[in-house]
């Protein structure tokens, strides 16, 4: 959920604040609802989804139902008390702070405060004292996993990092010159709030694309768009025709370019190739006088000294020819390694003869798939990119296709794992059970984003491919390939990886695949 529809939703909450807490209910292990009534009358919940990967923040009419279902739950049930006073937004980051008033009764509840962290992977809600210090937390963090905080009840609570952006509620056209000459997706980087939903409703907004440059012109549209996006930052603007067929090239061309790289990096090498082939042939002349040069060594034994680094001998037209020689070796030895040298120029040659016009033909094949690539539509572009690749030397690794027809890779021990993701695309997708021994497994989409149930395919073929097998609610992590490495002198199989995001998924295979 991204930081300004968090705004615009608080901001439609404040006028109903204070509100009176009528009751948390508990729909499920990852939701919290707190029933308010408001100033104005109405009645309606405060919906929290609280956990990985999707968590969310909305308002909701009706009644909703749940009695605590962990710990956590039980104590928030008890703590939460009290009108609703106040909610908060830091800056327009995912963190949202619930602040709530107590009751008296036969034991008092003293205030208390909510903590939602809306960010993604690293989602999380937590309770606090009217101090800040934490009395309870849904997911505990510890230095081993955070080294820049620590989240478990007895600590004061640090909010996320710092970080410094644009606030879209009152930079002005000025401002926005940051971004001058970059695509209009830099935005994401530049301007508090806007994540990469609220950029494509932005870029829809100004009638840009995405990839568009900015220039003076653009960056004027740009900050009308975002000033429209923090009054109304619903995503519901429809393309124009024009601006449809836009998005539409932009796509073929964010498709066709990684399918022209790689099959201009074949041709590059296949190239290299034929220069070396060629090369080979020109040296059959150079073979030819090692062989005359190896001939008037043994025909001229007793002229040549021991030890010497060359001589020159009378050759068989009366020309004298002088001979490189090893100064180690007898003039034989020196003669048949000069056969030797010239056996191997010739076997090269041989074989560039037969590779010349085999790597020619591949060279014209690749150039003519260019051309076709180069006039595809969408469609055949989408059909190009799932189309499975030839493989070459022995199978490694299970193999499995996605839904969507993306193949999947999963390591059957450590060696496989290290050797899947070593090499992978870069962009190609990772994933593994969290906190426990398991395979590696690799969506193979090389940098497309795939639907949620082809992650979710993956996601549980890593959790059955694990020590959680057969567990109802698997952690499993996912990030870019690019983001995994394996530290200096860890054994096979062993990765650290960043910028992950969490899926919770049962340990059994995905339906329709059988146990192998």
């Amino acid at each position: 959920m991204e930081g300004l529809l968090i705004h615009a939703l608080l901001r439609g909450l404040l006028p109903e604040l204070p509100a009176l807490n009528l009751g948390l209910a508990f729909p499920d292990e990852g939701t919290l609802a707190v029933l308010l009534k408001g100033q104005s009358g109405r009645i309606f919940n405060l919906v929290l989804h609280y956990r990985p990967p999707n968590p969310s923040l909305v308002l909701e009419e009706g009644t909703l139902l749940g009695e605590p279902k962990t710990p956590f739950q039980r104590q928030l049930s008890a703590r939460v008390k009290g009108p609703l006073v106040a909610a908060e937004q830091l800056k327009l980051d995912r963190v949202v702070f619930l602040r709530f008033a107590g009751e008296k009764g036969f034991v008092d509840t003293p205030p208390s405060v909510l903590v939602f962290e809306a960010t993604g992977r690293n989602a999380n809600l937590l309770l606090l004292d009217e101090k800040g210090i934490l009395l309870g937390v849904d997911r505990v963090i510890t230095q081993e996993v955070n080294r820049y905080r620590e989240l478990k009840p007895g600590l004061p609570y640090t909010p996320p990092p710092p970080y410094a952006k644009l606030d879209p509620r009152t930079l002005t056209e000025e401002d926005l010159r940051v971004l001058l000459g970059k695509p209009l997706k830099e935005v994401v980087r530049h301007v508090d709030g806007v994540g990469l939903e609220l950029m494509r409703e932005l870029a829809r907004r100004a009638g840009l694309t995405p990839e568009s440059p900015l220039g003076e012109a653009e960056l004027a549209l740009l900050h009308r768009a975002l000033k429209g996006l923090v009054e109304d930052p619903s995503l519901r603007t429809a393309l124009s025709e024009e601006l449809r067929a836009r998005w539409q090239e932009e796509e073929k061309e964010a498709l066709r370019k990684p399918l022209l790289e790689a099959l201009a990096r074949e041709v590059r090498t296949l190239r290299a190739r034929l220069a070396d082939y060629e090369k080979a042939l020109a040296r059959l002349e150079e073979a030819e006088a090692l062989r005359q040069k190896a001939d008037l060594l043994l025909a001229r034994l007793k002229e040549v000294p021991k030890g010497q680094a060359k001589v020159v001998l009378k050759g068989f037209d009366g020309h004298p020819v002088e001979i490189p020689l090893d100064p180690a070796l007898s003039p034989q030895e020196n003669a048949k390694k000069l056969y030797e040298r010239a056996r191997r120029l010739e076997e090269l040659a041989e074989r560039a003869l037969d590779l010349i016009p085999k790597t020619e033909a591949r060279i014209a094949e690749l150039e003519g798939e260019m051309a076709r690539i180069a006039q595809a539509d969408l469609q055949e572009l989408l059909a190009l990119t799932r189309k499975p690749k030839g493989e070459k030397g022995p199978r490694l690794g299970l193999r499995y296709t996605s839904p969507s027809g993306f193949p999947v890779l999963v390591g059957r021990n450590a060696k496989e794992n290290d050797l899947l993701t070593r090499t992978a695309h870069s962009e190609d997708l990772w994933f593994h059970a969290q906190g426990v021994p398991g395979s590696h497994v690799i969506l193979k989409v090389e940098g497309k984003n795939p639907p949620l149930e082809d992650l979710l395919f993956a996601a549980r073929l890593a959790a059955y491919h694990s020590k959680a097998r057969g567990e109802r609610q698997v952690p499993v992590d996912y990030t870019r390939k690019k983001h995994v490495w394996r530290p200096r002198k860890a054994p096979p199989g062993q990765v650290l990886y960043t910028q992950a995001k969490t899926l919770f998924v049962e340990g059994a295979l995905p339906e329709g695949l059988e146990a192998g």
